[in-house]
Parts: structure tokens; sequence; C-alpha cells
């Protein structure tokens, strides 16, 4: 019988998501961490079943049912991408130069990118070493060594032992090249009057500019008040705001201070905001008092009020400071512990003394990301300080060749990863634009036109956005003069073969390198990236990030204690580190301390990642002393491109809005208990696709149907609680849910079943014969389209 015989006509309905994710990303993600992924899915030589014999000019795609519950894919290496970019002068960039002064340095003579990658891996601690020197940032002490090379990446080893700085001061201030000191503070390249900050409301209905010198005093007078209010080193400050100059401002005052920062966007629902905030125990929390996005203004007071209900548990919080967001301030002395942005900098004086920078170890916390929530609770991940510069230095400086004459355009909201890179500019004396808006308010040139405005030289987009163009025919290049633009980096999700062809063929000037870039919140950082000295093919990554020990590992052994394996060059499978690097988390916030013992660290028990914390259940549970990230991904054995293929896990993607199904299941269990038994929710994304869907499938109590009423209940409060970006495109009724003879119901079969793949049920299900039910949801359009009202 079809689904759509069996169903409700109701229950076949699918819906279209609003605000950001529409476009790419996340207020959800949250920093949000489980992986933005990106990639391809074309050069493959055996796929399966469902993609039947399609072609294209670059790759063969033959019929191949495995046996495996993930498919094999192979790529061969006498298949090569078309190319479609070279850098016309590689010897001019940032990485050419740092690649020649590691040769003096050494007596060395590299001159490939991939032998300055294979020194990177081989030389850990000489090569982070140059990156540090190369950085020049401002700091304090000394180090003895790099880092213990001989522990194992789950031990978390410190790395620059004896060396403290701080976030706020290298931002607002640089350091001379010609300095014997390490402390020496200079505004060159950060004049008063330089325009640091470029702030641009939605649709470019309003500009505001903030210069470096305007930085200095606003966020100084700031962190007086935090001083004022009690705000130390290794407190945390949580802001729920806009993308704008008054949220930069308190990160930098937090950073001054030696605290630890956290942000997420307005558009979260509360339980959202409070499931991450609450387990921080924050000592400040400050909110926007409004929000614009797609034209629409929205009062966040009453949001406030159950903010500050939410926290009343916590311990060390003691104000929630609103933000004016528009030219009048809202009334907020209806709101608990509130206190206006004024008020709160009057607590310092008319005329407060600024305290002095609180420069913090380069080991230690200084930013909290959080975890979809894919298996409960979102896991609050913690950055440290110096992990998270001398990453960025090398990717913004070395990979993508930033310097202080650069303005950059990253599409954000303060609560994705990319919020980092948004800002991140001003490390180098750089601009940065930065939107807080709908990316097609007033219609879909707003970026393009700004990118062009302010002569940018570097634009953060998301495949989704690209695919809007495509598929309305635009062209950026012929909507504005975009000679200015050097780099687009693109993330969020998988970036199809197609729309690296539109990008040169019809996008974008051909001088442009798309970087298309794949890491994490997780590492807030990269494992997959650009760089200026190998050409760009069609699909994936163009290689690793240097100094991270990436590996494929055959995904289809692994979470008993069974060392991991790597896959021949040229097979897909699961996406490792092997090795430590700089910016691993320091640690996941709720975790418990580590128990100290001697040689426990060395050999990678008894730390931070240790057995029986989040940590190590994250990355360290599915292969021994090994990083696994969740990405299933190949790389081509000619053109060492890094090619993601999706998640190896149940995350869900739409339009890079990563969130996890453990977020829908709290929503229908506390909702819906009456009605509905049980819940499975999972991505589809087939080979066909340009983004993910989000399908949901009810197990209905006896005597209870799956009906219209129900599945607008069932929408509204998923957007409500969460946030709109969670609402499934598709919800169905279902007879039954896979579940293991330990009752845990099982999400990664239905997953590739519905996204058109063959499995093999495993031995551990205790109803195999529940997924043959799943099958008819590969062609889910044949299942609803006879019913065009929907």
């Amino acid at each position: 019988m079809s689904v759509a015989a069996e169903l409700p006509l109701s229950a076949l309905s699918s819906s279209a998501a609003t605000g950001p994710s529409a476009m790419m990303n996340s207020a959800d993600v949250e920093m949000e961490v489980n992986t933005e992924v990106t990639g391809v899915t074309g050069i493959t030589e055996a796929v399966t079943e469902v993609l039947s014999t399609e072609t294209n000019t670059n790759s063969k795609v033959e019929e191949d049912i495995l046996e495996d519950e993930i498919n094999e894919i192979i790529m061969r290496p006498d298949v090569i991408p078309r190319k479609l970019w070279e850098h016309l002068d590689p010897e001019s960039t940032p990485m050419w130069r740092f690649l020649q002064n590691v040769n003096k340095r050494h007596g060395l003579d590299m001159k490939t990118f991939s032998e300055l990658n294979e020194y990177s891996l081989r030389n850990r601690s000489q090569f982070w070493a140059d990156v540090w020197e190369e950085a020049n940032y401002i700091h304090e002490g000394t180090y003895s060594r790099v880092v213990d090379e001989s522990a194992p990446i789950d031990a978390v080893p410190i790395w620059f032992e004896g060396v403290k700085l701080s976030y706020a001061e290298n931002v607002l201030y640089s350091r001379p090249r010609d300095s014997s000191s390490s402390q020496t503070r200079s505004t060159v390249g950060k004049e008063d009057d330089k325009v640091a900050v470029t702030e641009v409301r939605e649709g470019a209905s309003e500009t505001r500019d903030a210069t470096y010198g305007e930085l200095r005093e606003r966020a100084g007078r700031l962190a007086a008040a935090m001083k004022a209010r009690g705000v130390k080193k290794g407190d945390i400050v949580v802001i729920v705001g806009s993308n704008s100059i008054d949220t930069l401002l308190v990160w930098l005052a937090t950073s001054w201070l030696g605290a630890i920062f956290s942000s997420s966007s307005t558009d979260m629902g509360t339980k959202g905001i409070l499931q991450r905030t609450v387990q921080v125990n924050p000592k400040l929390l400050f909110m926007d008092d409004a929000a614009l996005y797609n034209g629409k203004i929205v009062d966040l007071r009453e949001k406030m009020a159950e903010v500050v209900e939410g926290l009343k548990d916590c311990s060390n919080f003691d104000n929630i400071v609103s933000i004016r967001r528009f030219s009048e301030a809202r009334d907020i002395s209806a709101v608990p512990k509130a206190i206006t942005w004024d008020d709160f900098l009057a607590s310092a004086g008319a005329s407060p003394a600024i305290p002095d920078f609180v420069r913090i170890p380069f080991h230690e916390p200084y930013l909290i990301c959080y975890s979809s929530g894919t298996t409960g609770t979102p896991k609050a991940i913690v950055h440290s300080l110096g992990g998270v510069m001398i990453s960025y230095f090398k990717e913004g400086g070395l990979h993508e060749g930033l310097t202080g004459s650069d303005v950059t355009l990253q599409y954000t909201t303060t609560g994705w990863i990319m919020y980092l890179s948004n800002v991140a500019i001003l490390l180098y004396g750089g601009k940065t634009i930065i939107y807080d808006g709908s990316p097609f308010k007033p219609d879909s040139s707003i970026l393009i036109s700004l990118a062009s405005k302010h002569r940018a030289t570097k634009l953060g987009i998301s495949p989704r956005w690209m695919f809007e163009f495509a598929k309305n025919g635009q062209s950026p290049r012929e909507m504005a003069d975009l000679s200015s633009l050097r780099i687009v980096t693109c993330t969020g999700m998988v970036l199809s073969d197609q729309l690296f062809e539109w990008f040169y063929d019809a996008g974008f000037p051909p001088s442009v390198q798309l970087a298309n870039i794949s890491g994490g919140t997780d590492i807030a950082g990269c494992f997959g990236i650009c760089n200026p000295l190998t050409p760009i093919y069609v699909g994936g990554t163009q290689g690793p990030s240097l100094g991270v020990a990436v590996e494929i590992y055959d995904s289809t052994v692994g979470d008993d204690g069974e060392p991991g394996r790597p896959v021949p060059e040229g097979t897909a499978g699961e996406l490792v580190a092997t090795t430590a690097f700089p910016n691993l988390p320091c640690f996941f916030w709720a975790d418990p301390p580590p128990i100290p013992a001697e040689g426990q660290e060395k050999k990678g028990g008894g730390g931070v990642a240790s057995p029986g914390t989040r940590y190590h259940s994250a990355y360290f549970a599915r292969f021994p002393h090994v990083w696994a990230h969740g990405d299933f991904c190949v790389i081509h054995p000619t053109t060492r491109s890094l090619h993601l293929l999706g998640r190896a896990d149940g995350v869900l993607n739409p339009s890079g809005v990563r969130f996890g199904s453990a977020e829908i299941y709290s929503v229908i269990e506390r909702r819906f208990a009456d009605r509905v038994q049980d819940s499975l929710c999972v991505g589809q994304r087939r080979p066909k696709d340009h983004d993910e869907s989000v399908m949901l499938f009810l197990l209905m109590k006896p005597g209870q149907k799956l009906d219209e009423a129900l599945v607008k209940e069932v929408k509204e409060a998923i957007g409500k609680d969460l946030s709109k970006r969670h609402v499934p495109k598709w919800i169905f009724e279902t007879p039954e849910i896979p579940t293991t003879i330990n009752l845990k119901k099982v999400e990664l079969p239905v997953k590739h079943i519905v996204c058109g793949r063959k499995v093999k049920p495993s031995g551990t299900l205790a109803n195999p014969q529940s997924l043959d039910f799943y099958y008819q949801f590969a062609k889910v359009e044949e299942l609803v389209n006879p019913h065009p009202n929907l």
C-alpha cells in the first residue's frame, strides 16, 4: 500500500522554512558545533542502486548494491575533475612567503603545498613554532616546549605552556615587527581613525561605522563596568544578540578581563537558550531588546523575562543587561534583574579607570560553543584562547592570505561558528562588514551590493545562497562591480559539482578563489580548506589544513575498541584526525574535572577526554586515541582534494542549519505524549537534492491518528519551542520505529534508506522488518505529488 493511501493527506505535508535558514545558516547552530561540512557527490565511480547510471563530464556513476549499510565510493586516480582556478602569482602570497621563511630558518628546500603539509605533520612542534613566530601576537612569557608530541590526541596535551595573551588586546592593538619585546603595543595599522567595523542592518536600512579608536574606547569603558559589577578571570558572560557592534563590544570587554564569552542568536527559542546557558552558570547575560528579520520587528522583552526565570537556580547569575537595538530603548521595568545598557555603563562612574588587559595562559578557556543536541542537552564545548588564535592565523593569514588591507563580509548570525571568522579580520588590522537580517531583503542582491560598495576582498556565503542565485538565473558578477573581490568562502553544507561550475561559468569573476571549507564548531577551525598554491578542481575542498593529520578510516569498523583502519586512497570512509593540534577543545564544561594520576594524560586516560566524559564519547569512543569527526568523505588520489559526502551520523543539516534530533524529540514528548507514542527524525539528502530535508515520523498511540490539525500543531510547537528552522519539511505516520534489542531507537539506517541507499539490517535490531516501511520515502515526491494542494 502506498503511503498516500495509508496516511491522511495532511500528514503528507511539507513546510518551507523561514528565517535565515532559508538561506544558509543558523541561529540555532549556536556557534554550533557538530561539523559544518562541504564537498560534493560528483566524481564517484561506484555508488548506490538509486543513483542509476547517470553521467556527467567528470565522472561515471555505476549501479553497485553493496552489503554494508554505507556503500563504498571509489575515486579513480585517472579520472581528473575539471580544473576551475589557479592562482596567477602564487609566489606573491603570504603562504609562499611563510614557506620561504621556513626554508630559510631550517635549511629546507620546499616548493609545493604538499611538501609544506608533509613538513607540518612530520615536524609538529617546529611547524607550530613557525606559525607562532609568524603570527606576531602581543604576549608575555616564553615556552620551553611547544607540545608533548608523545601524548595521544585524546590526552588533549597543553600547547605553548608559559605563554600568556589577550584576545581583546590583539584585536585592538598591533605588535610592531621590529620590536624586541613581545609585549609592545602599537596602533600601527589600527590607527584611531581607521574604520574597523561597518554594521549594516537588514536591507541596508541603517549603516554605522566604528573605528579602531572607538572600539578601544567603548570596549574599555564596558570592561570597566563589568569589572565594577564583579566580573573577573574565568567568569562567563553570555549574549543573546544580533550581529552588531554592541555584540562585538561585549565580546571584547569580556576577554579584556580574562572572562569567558558565549553567544547565541536572538531568534533561538527560550528553551534552546536555557539549555545552553543554564549549564554554564553565567555571571551576566546581555540581550537585545528587539530584533529585525525579514522586514518584521520582534519585541524580545517577553523572552528576556522567560530566560531570567529559567536562570533562577544559577548561583552565579546577577543581571540581564538590555541592549537597545533601535532608536528608542524599550521599557524593561517588568523584567526581573534587568538593567539597561546605559545604567550598566554607569556602574563604573562618569570617568572610569580603564582596567589593564588580563592575559591568560595560551591553553586556558575564553570561548564556549555548543553542540547540536543530537543526544540530549547540547554539549558546552570550551575553546582555548591560544588554540583559536593560532589556528585562525594559520587559516586566515596563510591559507586565505588575509592582511590588514582586506575587507571581509561573512553572512552569519552570532550563533554560528562563522561569527568568529566574521570579526577575526580585526586581528590583522582589516575591516569587517557585519550584516544583520535577511540576506534576501529587499532582494537577493543585497550582499553582492554591499560587497561592491565597500570593496570587499573576501565574501563568506553558503551553498544554499549560491543555489538560489543559480536557480533564478542570476549572476553576481553581472549585478555589481566585484573587481576587488579576491576570495569567496563557502561552508555550512555540501557544495554540489554543479555549483562549483556555476560559480566560475556564470557566477563570479574567474580570478576569484572559491574556498570551499569544512570543519566545525568542535575545533573552531577547518579540516579541509583552500590554499593559494594548488589548483581548484570541481568538487571538495582544495586540501587539508596545515598541521592537522587528516586520514580516512573504514567506516564499517570501530565503536568496540577495535583500532581504526585507513582505507586505500580514493576510497570513501570516515574523516579522522590522528594527532593533536592546538585548537582541540579544552574540555566540555559539564564534564567532571580530570583525575590527576601519574602518566594517565600521556596514555590518554584520566584527562579531560578520558572514558566516561562526554568529550570522549563525542570524538574518541569510536576509534582508540583517534578523533572521529563524523563526516563521510573521500580524498581524491590525484588532486588530493577532500570530498565531503555527508554526515556519518544522523545530525540534521537543512540549509546548513545543524541540529540534533533530540531537540525535536523533546518537543514531541513534552507536548504530544497524550497522542504520540514515539517519534523518529532523520535528514534526507539524495544525490539529486541540492539541500537536506528533515523527515519526522510519528508512531501514534492506539486510537490516535495523524491528521491535518495535528500536523499543524506539531509544526507550530517546534517552531515556537525551538525555531522555524527546526520545523520538518515532511511529517508522516509510521507503524513501527526500528529499535535495538536494548530498545534504543535507531536513526542511521532509516536515514540511509530515505536517502536512496540499500541497507543490510544490523544484528542488533530487535525489529529489522520495520525498515521495509521506510524505503518508499526515497521517492517521497511520488507519494505526495498526486495531491496538488500539498
